[in-house]
């Protein structure tokens, strides 16, 4: 996974434009000044830092919010969750028509959750078309972290939890130390919150074959997968929880 500075260099030989917003626990501001000072090349984007002092919501647009807890490591560090907002539940066409409303801009507005007026003056609800409500997709990423009960409560019912998973089971008492996880620390927490999907991050280099922890961790949580860069993952949209 490419860090700051290779973020960066990537994005300027890409001719980046739009602002970048990073978040991070106290002291991320100083350390990306120090990389545009000391890295030899020129950024083509602002940067906007934000330094995270207590946990809660980070980051919130129309569709999304960003929240984060802290990680159990020996350095400052932030898990992150990212929240879509509830959709609005599936648009009913029949009823639309039984309530007389006409295919269009209205039943657009209905499926988008405004309230019309047909043209007889009767008024017309979305809850009178749409389904419930459906819930938004969640994302959870630990970063550097032990196995934590904080973590668990954060990643509860997560679609995808994103979890360190630096060394395997036998070198548990370094993790510790070190302040990482294991395969089965990682597929545990997984268990306890109830998430649908675990993908292992953070895997010390030793492990040229990832199988060993894909073992370890599948002994605990069925669905487990080890990151790769450039990694994609096809996350459907929830229809119910």
């Amino acid at each position: 996974m490419l860090g700051l500075p290779g973020l960066f260099q990537t994005m300027s030989l890409l001719d980046r434009e739009r602002k970048l917003e990073v978040y991070g626990p106290p002291g991320i501001k100083a350390f990306v000044d120090a990389i545009e000072q000391t890295v030899q090349f020129t950024l083509t984007f602002p940067i906007e830092v934000h330094e995270v002092k207590n946990h809660g919501v980070v980051c919130e647009e129309k569709e999304y919010e960003v929240h984060s807890t802290w990680a159990d490591h020996v350095t400052p560090s932030l898990a992150y969750a990212l929240m879509e907002k509830p959709r609005p539940g599936k648009f009913h066409a029949e009823r639309a028509k039984s309530l007389g409303v006409p295919e269009g801009p209205l039943w657009s507005r209905l499926q988008h959750g405004s309230t019309v007026k047909l043209p007889d003056e009767r008024i017309v609800r979305p809850e009178e078309v749409l389904g419930s409500p459906r819930p938004g997709r969640k994302i959870v990423y630990t970063g550097d972290t032990r196995p934590s009960k904080t973590l668990i409560k954060f990643a509860q019912n997560a679609d995808l939890l994103i979890h360190d998973a630096t060394f395997d089971d036998e070198l548990w008492e370094r993790a510790l130390e070190d302040g990482h996880s294991t395969p089965s620390q990682a597929a545990e927490t997984a268990r306890k919150a109830r998430a649908k999907w675990l993908v292992l991050t953070h895997v010390s280099a030793r492990y040229k074959d990832p199988t060993l922890l894909l073992e370890q961790a599948r002994k605990v949580f069925p669905r487990v997968d080890v990151a790769e860069d450039f990694m994609k993952i096809d996350l459907p949209l929830s229809e119910a929880r």
